[in-house]
């Protein structure tokens, strides 16, 4: 997943930032509510983590702004605010759930998947895809019973895959999955990338469609 990470702390900002990256998603990191604005601009998101008291201004009205337009990418309040009304109010203006500071990162970890398993229409997290068994819970993967060892990366790739069965997905949009604003994209790395799929999971799981992108085959 690409998740946008709306934290002024820089302590906490970057012990989150380093938990979901080791976690196997993309993490975009804005310490203002109007860099957040500009990369929603620009970018699309799977999750947003989101604190209530930034420098230039309040997640809540920013979070009712973005439901208010027809945004609905799944929201997690990152908050110090621990009051009932407070925690009420966050759910209200459409936040998807709430974790009070401090709170332990195993956790943090537990609460993105739960919300990504929800939000891609399957919260069971077992999936199966030809002769492939998948955990989304564990990150797993078995083949003809066997595990399959991925990387991180290799991963985040499949998963992009997994969210949209038979879509066809396009080299940037693979591209923003591997990718935050701070590295530098290798021209090739898609296609060794999917390779590296192929050759781990069958090389008929993904398949090429010239000139255009990727897919998952699903039989």
């Amino acid at each position: 997943m690409r998740v946008l990470l709306v934290e002024d702390d820089g302590g906490l900002g970057a012990a989150v930032r380093d938990q979901i990256a080791a976690d196997g998603h993309v993490v975009d990191w804005a310490r203002r509510l109007d860099l957040a604005e500009d990369y929603l601009r620009t970018t699309g998101y799977d999750l947003i983590l989101l604190d209530l008291m930034l420098p230039d201004g309040r997640g809540i009205p920013f979070l009712r702004a973005r439901r208010g337009g027809g945004d609905a990418t799944p929201v997690i309040i990152l908050t110090a605010l621990d009051q009932i009304s407070d925690r009420i109010e966050g759910l209200d203006a459409g936040a998807d759930d709430y974790l009070v500071k401090p709170f332990d990162l195993s956790e943090l970890s537990a609460r993105v998947k739960a919300v990504a398993r929800r939000y891609t229409g399957n919260p069971n997290p077992l999936v199966a895809v030809g002769e492939l068994q998948v955990d989304l819970a564990a990150r797993s993967v078995t083949r003809q019973g066997k595990p399959v060892p991925l990387t991180a990366r290799e991963w985040v790739l499949f998963e992009a895959f997994l969210q949209h069965p038979g879509m066809l997905l396009s080299k940037p949009q693979l591209e923003e999955r591997l990718y935050s604003f701070d590295d530098e994209i290798e021209s090739n790395a898609i296609e060794v990338y999917v390779s590296r799929l192929r050759r781990k999971l069958g090389h008929d799981v993904v398949e090429t469609v010239r000139g255009m992108g990727y897919r998952l085959r699903q039989s």
